[in-house]
């Protein structure tokens, strides 16, 4: 596929990569910039809710409210490893027993891959009470994720395999420490020990979380430094600033843009 795309890319006076790792060996483009995905705040999975609205909008899918909930929002597939966020929910729960988890996922009504994927997943949860697969064939939409973000004592996202994944700036701009795969994009959003931890394992998973909801006061600083953290860098409105930058400079108004927008190869 790169061979056949590569003639017609290069034809480009610039190119934007998400990622400088997705920059291909062999482009000839001298123009080549580096600009991550960005959440929009006031879309209605990003926007404020008020408690009375969470506790609405929730009250149909049961769980307690009261009690600590894991989130991972995400599709349901191998590379987002929801099993794997089930066995670190396991390991949890022997320390946290009134832990509870919640599997947010958006379903294709015409892909029967997923529904394969849902009904794995719901079988290797096992029927448990505390578990809680929920899909917008169920009425989960923005307005649910974003309540559910906002409710969560720990987002997790559990990727093995990931493009950028701005979910996790979604939990993070809400004020959720998260716990995610040390992969894609996910460690560009993630400070480690400021605003959530990086992990390689199931293990390592389950104790960063058990950490978090043994311990707060840390989770509420976390949650504090992440949004601020998404604020300053990746917010839509940060897109305007950036694009003139790469304007400027691909109409000779500016021989450089700033470190870390323009790609520089290793």
């Amino acid at each position: 596929m790169w061979h056949f795309l590569h003639p017609f890319i290069e034809i480009y006076d610039g190119l934007i990569f998400t990622l400088a790792d997705y920059v291909q060996v062999g482009l000839g483009a001298s123009n080549i910039f580096i600009l991550p995905p960005a959440i929009d705040p006031l879309s209605p999975k990003n926007v404020e809710l008020s408690p009375e609205v969470i506790a609405q909008t929730l009250s149909p899918y049961g769980m307690n409210l009261n009690h600590p909930l894991i989130v991972q929002v995400s599709r349901l597939d191998r590379a987002k490893n929801p099993w794997g966020v089930i066995d670190a929910y396991r390991l949890v729960k022997r320390e946290v027993p009134w832990v509870q988890l919640a599997l947010v996922a958006s379903m294709a009504h015409d892909d029967p891959d997923t529904r394969k994927y849902f009904q794995r997943i719901a079988d290797y949860a096992g029927g448990d009470c505390d578990v809680y697969l929920l899909t917008n064939l169920v009425g989960v939409g923005n307005v649910e994720v974003n309540a559910f973000q906002r409710v969560a004592a720990v987002v997790v996202q559990n990727s093995v395999r990931e493009g950028f994944g701005l979910s996790v700036s979604e939990a993070l701009w809400k004020e959720r420490p998260v716990v995610a795969g040390n992969v894609g994009g996910i460690p560009l959003q993630i400070i480690y020990g400021k605003t959530g931890y990086l992990v390689n394992t199931v293990q390592e998973c389950a104790n960063r979380i058990v950490y978090l909801l043994q311990h707060p006061q840390v989770a509420e600083r976390m949650g504090r430094a992440g949004k601020e953290y998404v604020r300053q860098n990746f917010l839509v409105t940060r897109y305007l600033r950036d694009y003139l930058k790469i304007l400027n400079r691909l109409s000779g108004q500016v021989e450089s843009v700033e470190e870390g927008l323009e790609y520089r190869p290793s």
